[in-house]
């Protein structure tokens, strides 16, 4: 984690040290977009597109996305170098800020960028979107989140990518029921209870985990938690003893929770929605056999086309599953570019229209053909389990899982206000 921490920190200096007004708009009045070319442009030729990035590189959440962000800066420079989109670069290191995971931080950063940048390649956070998504909708700004809440499937401006975390939550209980009690010694679950923070993220997980509760008749409880405080719900969990734990908390809070509880004596079982995980905590004691990770795609060495581009694009670096993040959000907005570039016209309105009618996205095979269709909630999740062996500490051992819950659920609306 320090060493997560200076890294964040050499970055911010690297990608939001420029200064000046790059990005303002030119003659045809819109933002982020220039005839002149990016800085140090790849295709001098070419005018530029400014993306900008709201994350958290110092915060709670940095040791996940300061690591996708570099991977989000290596998916564009590898876009510049295949040309471009529609006679522009994209530009996506000027305006990168650090909200510390902070929402009044996220809303004063969005105010100071917003008028510099076509879109956004980056927002962290789901209370933090939300919080600004007034003033994204009146002026037709879009992002890619580094989030997976249900709700971004009902929001035009967020190009969501891969299972949200009530997906990941319906299908942890799914797989859990069914996969578990398939073992060599059966392991029944009978009482889940999700834990995670107030707000979207810890709501959305436990909206998709109360589905699946009722749906495979379980009981079910949910505890809230405040950030910080993963050792402290430990005895909820001691006194309940619940089959099934469905964590929805950052990696430090996870870490503490499942720790704890194992060493003073629970014998259940956890699952982890995606960014409850890093590797370090592959060797965290006990986890191993007590914890379940569902994530939207599979770790950095997998053999796809997807994942060896990013690994070409980003060269030496330690291995993190975090990198598979950064650049599988990217798919998305390219496409969404492409497509209005393709009008004649790169305007926030055309790139929202293109957004919106988005039903294919060449994820080079990182995500299956069909959650490029965004006007289908995608449902499937992958689980994984801590692995020491494998180069980011996990491994795969089932390979995007749609449960009953998740297929037969009708969606109208984010699973948090269910």
């Amino acid at each position: 984690m320090r060493r997560a921490c200076l890294a964040a920190a050499a970055l911010l200096l690297v990608l939001s040290g420029c200064s000046g007004e790059g990005g303002r708009a030119d003659a045809r009045g819109t933002p982020g977009v220039t005839a002149a070319p990016c800085p140090d442009a790849v295709n001098p030729d070419n005018g530029c597109v400014y993306l900008g990035t709201l994350t958290d590189l110092t915060g709670p959440f940095s040791a996940i996305s300061t690591v996708a962000t570099r991977a989000q800066a290596a998916f564009w420079k590898r876009v510049n170098a295949q040309g471009g989109i529609g006679g522009y670069d994209i530009d996506v290191t000027r305006y990168v800020r650090d909200t510390g995971y902070d929402e009044a931080a996220h809303e004063k950063l969005y105010a100071q960028t917003k008028d510099h940048v076509l879109a956004y390649a980056q927002m962290i956070g789901s209370p933090h979107v939300n919080r600004i998504l007034p003033s994204m909708l009146a002026e037709k700004v879009i992002t890619t989140p580094l989030s997976w809440s249900s709700q971004w499937n009902f929001v035009p401006n967020v190009l969501e990518a891969g299972g949200s975390y009530c997906v990941e939550a319906m299908n942890a209980v799914d797989y859990a029921v069914d996969g578990f009690a398939r073992e060599k010694k059966p392991y029944r679950v009978k009482s889940v209870m999700s834990i995670g923070y107030p707000g979207e993220f810890g709501a959305d997980s436990a909206g998709g985990t109360r589905i699946a509760a009722q749906r495979r008749g379980l009981v079910h409880r949910p505890v809230l938690m405040d950030q910080g405080a993963g050792a402290k719900v430990v005895p909820q969990i001691l006194k309940r003893r619940p089959d099934l734990v469905v964590i929805a908390a950052t990696p430090g809070d996870t870490t503490a929770i499942v720790r704890t509880a194992v060493q003073q004596g629970y014998k259940g079982r956890f699952v982890g929605n995606n960014p409850s995980w890093i590797e370090p905590m592959a060797d965290v004691p006990g986890f191993r056999g007590h914890f379940w990770l569902a994530g939207p795609w599979r770790p950095y060495a997998t053999d796809s086309p997807g994942h060896a581009a990013m690994r070409a694009a980003l060269g030496d670096v330690a291995e993190s599953d975090a990198y598979v993040s950064g650049w599988t959000y990217s798919y998305g907005l390219k496409a969404a570019l492409e497509k209005a570039a393709d009008t004649g016209r790169l305007t926030r309105a055309s790139l929202l229209k293109a957004a919106a009618d988005l039903t294919q996205v060449d994820y080079e095979g990182i995500l299956p053909e069909e959650a490029g269709n965004m006007s289908r909630p995608f449902r499937q999740t992958v689980f994984s389990v801590p692995d020491r062996r494998q180069y980011t500490g996990i491994r795969v051992v089932e390979d995007f899982y749609e449960g009953p819950t998740a297929r037969a659920h009708r969606l109208t609306g984010p699973c948090a206000g269910t």
